[in-house]
């Protein structure tokens, strides 16, 4: 199993916001505290790698996990989304113990 994964879906639509903005296809994904699950994720595109940083790549999509973030996220996947409610980047995360009704924050 590997520390964290990219879907085909999340890094075509990566590399589909990146080719129209221009910017390299750097998914960077980090946690942050708050959300009403006490943790929440963050997406964005990234200019590069830092030296502490997880890379995993998919498609000619690199995806990038800060070491301190990787610790509440390893062993999960990234994907693309698209359904009634919208589209959106969702993180299926083994570790997280409970979250919250839009999915975007967690505890563990």
């Amino acid at each position: 199993m590997s520390d964290i994964d990219l879907t085909s879906s999340a890094a075509a639509r990566v590399a589909f916001i990146a080719t129209k903005t221009g910017k390299p296809a750097i998914l960077r994904l980090a946690v942050e505290g708050g959300g009403c699950s006490g943790f929440q994720y963050r997406f964005g595109l990234s200019e590069g790698v830092e030296e502490d940083d997880l890379a995993v790549e998919r498609d000619g999509v690199t995806l990038v996990v800060d070491a301190m973030s990787l610790d509440l996220v390893r062993g999960s996947a990234v994907d693309f989304v698209e359904d009634m409610g919208g589209s959106a980047f969702k993180v299926t995360n083994p570790n997280a113990t409970a979250g919250c009704g839009c999915g975007s924050s967690f505890s563990v």
